[in-house]
């Protein structure tokens, strides 16, 4: 009880909390979209925790504002780079970077379904852990302009940030302690983002060979 009072008395005010805490939220998802390695997801979880916990009514209203514009920024300033680098001669390393994190498999699969499914293609891309950067090479290859781009990536940072805010406010309901709720979202939104590869492991795995009764030698 005593650690927890001398925690709650170190504990800086919300309102010092929110002057340091969205722009750092809107920094850190921005730079996560351009440089796909921080785990923004997580991020906008463990901030709608603390959110939910502020008595600040609109607090989890600047969250998800937050960090939508922030996805929607980065998207569009990596777009317009990996333009850019297609319209080079000797390309750019924004364009390797992307080609890098696409594989051949994964972009023939987005190449398909954009050019099936169109827009809303960008939507589940932003929904599906590392789904974003084959469509948006897809998108890239496909000669999208970046108004096109922006306006079906639009709705998908929107779902994006509402999705993982959802964890948040859930993990930060399960639990009275914000640091719980946040570490709840973490470890949820690390078990989503780890599940499809564990998954492509296990279908890429062959069947162990049968050994039936008298195949053995005689």
């Amino acid at each position: 009880m005593r650690l927890a009072a001398a925690v709650t008395t170190v504990a800086p005010p919300e309102s010092t909390q929110q002057a340091v805490g969205y722009p750092s939220l809107f920094l850190l998802v921005l730079i996560g979209a351009l440089v796909p390695v921080v785990p923004t997801g997580a991020l906008v979880s463990s901030a709608a925790v603390v959110a939910f916990h502020q008595s600040a009514p609109f607090s989890p209203v600047l969250v998800f504002v937050t960090a939508s514009v922030a996805a929607f920024c980065g998207d569009a300033a990596l777009y317009w780079l990996g333009r850019r680098g297609l319209g080079s001669r000797n390309g750019s390393r924004w364009l390797e970077a992307i080609r890098a994190r696409a594989t051949r498999d994964r972009l023939a699969q987005a190449q398909d379904r954009l050019a099936a499914h169109g827009v809303a293609v960008l939507v589940l891309s932003r929904l599906v852990p590392a789904g974003r950067i084959p469509v948006m090479l897809a998108c890239l290859l496909a000669r999208w302009p970046l108004g096109r781009f922006s306006r079906g990536n639009l709705p998908a940072c929107l779902a994006w940030a509402f999705t993982y805010q959802l964890i948040g406010v859930l993990g930060g309901s399960l639990f009275p302690e914000p640091w719980e709720g946040v570490l709840a979202a973490v470890l949820l939104t690390v078990a989503l983002g780890a599940a499809p590869g564990m998954w492509r492991r296990l279908r890429r795995t062959p069947p162990a060979p049968r050994h039936e009764p008298g195949s053995g030698p005689g």
